[in-house]
Formats: structure tokens, C-alpha cells, sequence
């Protein structure tokens, strides 16, 4: 099967692109030159394409050229935080760029699409409202959690008007090797491997460490990410979870255990997120119920993997 990815150099998308070539799929990678930083890996069935999220008529032509069964669409501004600081750029690579994504795919001859948003779009949540379903309302937060409720309505827009068989994942915080920092898990695992490797004090420096999260292994997400393009209803929206809360706390925990070091751990108060949400954690009933994915790798073994990467990268 011919694959067309967008995303492929980023956190999930690298890892799903090994399945894909792992499992016998061509792979398509759109690659935009001003900001396709990483490389793709070598690899004879792995071909870039060359395009633009925002340029219509670029894209439309790199997926007419790609001519592909199935599209991944992963591509975007992934930081809620940056989000504040380019609202109308986040807006237009996310929303936008997603809406030209669909045109083109619907142009070119109607391949079954995947579209990655996030359950960024849920927001502030009661502790009633536990757990998160597909059809928990969306009260997005930032203008990031604003661009990928946009781009999920967009999927069931396409879905309705052009028969576009569409599907959009919903990820919960997906964790593991190769994640880049600015996210909780690479930036506890950094710190440690410095201090592991006598490249800093002894000394962490950590943020709001009570806060309850959702996290699966970004390896189960790639899989996830594969059932839903082979058994996902068009037209409807999956949550990518573990089902079950664990706590910032937990994670420094088992990576310091992991790690084998004493540190001495220090609140900053430039890590705190005085909006933080107490509690927030999903149900996975229905994509379990209509693809049969369930997570399988433990917790700990994603923070194994994530702390011996950047044992590696520092």
C-alpha cells in the first residue's frame, strides 16, 4: 500500500513510519525545506515529496504526484504553550493546513485519511466529567486546543460533503524515546542524564508535580494510529488513551529510580502553570471496542526507553 504522511520527522510520526516500513507499506513523506529540520531515515521504500501545509495548489500536487491509498496527517504547531505566543501561525498550520490536507486528498481521488488532533480540545473539566469520551464537550484553553477542535470538525465537514473517509485520532500525552523537550517526560529525563553523566549539579528543577495525566506509550499510538486507518468509522472521532490518571509526581519518581541517582528536586516557579487541570484522563472503550487496540507497553518501560535516549542525546 502506498502511504502519504505528513509529520513523518516528528515525535509520533517517526515511530509511525517504522511500522509502516516494518509492516511491507511505500511511504510518502511530505517534506517542506524551510522546516523539515530532521531526516528521514534510509530506507528504500521511504520516498520524500516535496510540498507545503499552506501552499494549496503545492500540496494538492504533491498528493496527486504521491498518488497514495492511505494519508496520515500528523503535521503541526504541537505546543499549547507556543500557542499564545503565534495564535493566528498555530491557527493557520493547524486548521488551515489540515483544511488543505482534506482538499487535497478529496481532489485527488478520495484515500482513506487519518487526522491527528489532540484532547488538548477538552480543557477545563469537573472531576464528574471523568472520564473523557468523544462526546465530553470541548471548552479549549489556548488557541492550540482551538485549532485542533477546528481541524476535527473539519474531518466530519469532508466526511459529509465529499464522502472523504476520514477518521480523527484524538491523542492523549503520548510518551517514549525521541520525544523533543519542552514536554514533561524529555525534560525530567535530560536533567537526569546530566546529572547521570556529571554534566550538571545533582539539583531538578520542577514544575507543578500534583497534576494527574493520561499518558501511553507513543509506540502503542503508532499502532493506534494504524487501526483506526484500517478499522475506524469514517466520520467519527477516536481517543488515543490509557484510561487511567497517573500523577507528574509518579513519573519523577520512577525516572530517578531508573536513573540511579540522588538529586536534590526544586520547585520553579517559571515551570508552574498556575491554570494547570487537577485531573484529566480519558476512556479508550471505543476504539477498543471497533479496532480492538488496547495499549500494551507499561508505563515504566516508556520511561526506561525515554531516559536511555537522552542518555544517548546528551
Amino acid at each position: 500500500m502506498r502511504v502519504f504522511i505528513t509529520g513523518a520527522t516528528g515525535f509520533a510520526g517517526s515511530h509511525l513510519v517504522e511500522r509502516l516500513l516494518a509492516d511491507g507499506h511505500e511511504v510518502l513523506a511530505l517534506v517542506h525545506a524551510a522546516t523539515s529540520h530532521q531526516g528521514l531515515p534510509d530506507h528504500p521504500r521511504l520516498r520524500p515529496v516535496a510540498g507545503d501545509l499552506l501552499d494549496p495548489a503545492a500540496l494538492a500536487a504533491a498528493v496527486q504526484d504521491a498518488r497514495p491509498d492511505l494519508i496520515f496527517h500528523l503535521a503541526g504547531q504541537a505546543y499549547p504553550a507556543r500557542s499564545w505566543d503565534t495564535p493566528a501561525q498555530t491557527l493557520a498550520i493547524n486548521t488551515g493546513g489540515t483544511a488543505n490536507i482534506l482538499q487535497a486528498a478529496a481532489a485527488y481521488g478520495r484515500p482513506r485519511v487519518v487526522v491527528v488532533t489532540s484532547a488538548e480540545i477538552y480543557g477545563e473539566l469537573r472531576p464528574d466529567e471523568l472520564p473523557l469520551t468523544e462526546t465530553s464537550p470541548a471548552r479549549p484553553r489556548h488557541p492550540y486546543g482551538v485549532s485542533k477542535l477546528a481541524a476535527g470538525e473539519l474531518a466530519r465537514v469532508y466526511w459529509a460533503r465529499y464522502g472523504l473517509p476520514v477518521v480523527e485520532a484524538r491523542p492523549f500525552n503520548h510518551i517514549g524515546p525521541r520525544q523533543a523537550p519542552g514536554f514533561v517526560v524529555p525534560d525530567f529525563a535530560a536533567q537526569l542524564a546530566a546529572i547521570r553523566l556529571g554534566q550538571q549539579p545533582p539539583v531538578m528543577r520542577v514544575g507543578n508535580l500534583s497534576a494527574q495525566r493520561d499518558f501511553t506509550d507513543v509506540r502503542d499510538v503508532a499502532a493506534a494510529y494504524l487501526r483506526l486507518a484500517e478499522a475506524g468509522r469514517p466520520g467519527e472521532a477516536y481517543l488515543i488513551c490509557s484510561g487511567r490518571p497517573v500523577s507528574v509526581q509518579h513519573l519523577l519518581d520512577t525516572l530517578i529510580e531508573l536513573a540511579g541517582v540522588a538529586v536534590d528536586v526544586q520547585t520553579d516557579a517559571a515551570r508552574l502553570n498556575p491554570s494547570d487541570t487537577p485531573c484529566l484522563y480519558g476512556s479508550n472503550a471505543k476504539i477498543a471496542a471497533d479496532t480492538g487496540w488496547r495499549p500494551s507497553i507499561s508505563l515504566r518501560q516508556s520511561l526506561a526507553d525515554a531516559l536511555e535516549d537522552w542518555m544517548y542525546r546528551v
